[in-house]
């Protein structure tokens, strides 16, 4: 058995290969144990193939009265999480990687389950360079949901709505988009425009139809609500009147899932990323764990992401359902090198790495 390296004697790269290290080594022995898990493409096809049947199931049960609105979104929501963990091991070419035509089936059937975000063709490349320069200025894959942002009514309700947090912020994701396409070393002045139209129309087709539905249904019932409080009667034309009782049903059976689940991920994931004074590819500085048991609600519709999403940035491989069985020995080895568990003191420092001088260190409520 090897000895145990002492964390004071090691650099913060030597810490964060003894985790990764430690991470695979947890991974070769678990799939000794479970061989049927090395079985990871039809492993993957498995989710996807449950997952999309449940939120179909789901809203089924919904539009023929069986089951309440109240029970349809959170269970579609659970569903789609799902499929989010998914993407992100997409992306990361974990399933089907010799089959690039089925990673793309699977990618584009996640994004129609999932409007509400950017293309998963498109955020593969955000996300590839958020590894390598996760909480810098361009970062922009997590600079889009809020990380880095200081806390009030803006920051939150940007975190349920991708458009919001581009409308109601312009300057800084503009800036957060150059800052982005200057690090991709465009080899022209036409290459770097070409970069901007690309992001410019990240969401379309999917997202742009998504969000012009999702807005149009949230001013009407808006103005439905208003309207009357200001005394003005309010009578909508048939075809109108129809046309927002399918919005509603859509809302129940897809818009608020996507809502539920994006401002969950949104919440836990720009929390527990640090922005904006971390080194470059310095791992250790990237994220903390951050799983209090009063995230437990907003974990449910994110695949308790809070917990297992910084073994990934050590562990880029393993995907989403290794990482949370091999949760406990990650998060052992993780606290010995010294990766922070449960700083709250990121609500209060818009997410900022560095503590001021004689702040204690936020209390560690973590389960081991």
């Amino acid at each position: 058995m090897n000895e145990r390296p002492d964390p004071a004697t090691l650099s913060d790269a030597r810490k964060a290969e003894h985790i990764k290290d430690t991470v695979l080594a947890a991974g070769v022995a678990l799939r000794a144990r479970h061989p049927w898990l090395k079985h990871q493409d039809a492993i993957g096809a498995t989710i996807m193939a449950v997952s999309l049947l449940g939120m179909i199931a789901s809203g089924a049960l919904y539009v023929q009265g069986l089951i309440p609105w109240w029970v349809c979104v959170p269970v579609t929501a659970i569903f789609a999480s799902f499929i989010h963990e998914l993407e992100h091991d997409l992306i990361h070419l974990m399933y089907f990687r010799k089959k690039p035509w089925a990673n793309d089936l699977m990618l584009a059937l996640g994004w129609l389950a999932r409007a509400s975000t950017v293309s998963p063709f498109l955020r593969r490349k955000l996300h590839l360079h958020h590894h390598k320069f996760s909480g810098t200025e361009s970062d922009l894959e997590e600079r889009g949901i809020t990380n880095g942002e200081r806390w009030g009514l803006r920051r939150f309700f940007m975190l349920g709505d991708n458009m919001l947090a581009v409308y109601l912020r312009p300057k800084t994701m503009l800036r957060a988009t150059k800052a982005y396409i200057r690090a991709q070393k465009p080899v022209s002045a036409a290459a770097a425009k070409a970069m901007g139209r690309e992001q410019l129309h990240a969401y379309f087709p999917l997202g742009t139809l998504y969000y012009a539905l999702f807005h149009a249904w949230v001013v009407a019932h808006l103005a439905l609500f208003a309207l009357p409080l200001a005394g003005a009667s309010v009578a909508l034309p048939a075809w109108a009147a129809t046309a927002l009782g399918w919005l509603d049903v859509f809302a129940v059976v897809y818009m608020l899932p996507c809502l539920l689940r994006t401002f969950c991920l949104h919440f836990i994931s720009s929390n527990m990323h640090y922005y904006g004074d971390v080194e470059a590819r310095n791992v250790m500085q990237q994220c903390q764990v951050l799983n209090p048991w009063w995230l437990m609600p907003l974990q449910l519709f994110c695949f308790n992401f809070g917990s297992t999403h910084a073994i990934h940035h050590f562990a880029v491989k393993e995907p989403f359902y290794i990482r949370q069985w091999n949760a406990g020995a990650a998060h052992r080895v993780m606290r010995e090198m010294g990766v922070r568990f449960n700083d709250f003191g990121t609500f209060r420092r818009a997410n900022r790495f560095r503590r001021a001088e004689g702040t204690a260190p936020a209390m560690d409520m973590a389960a081991g």
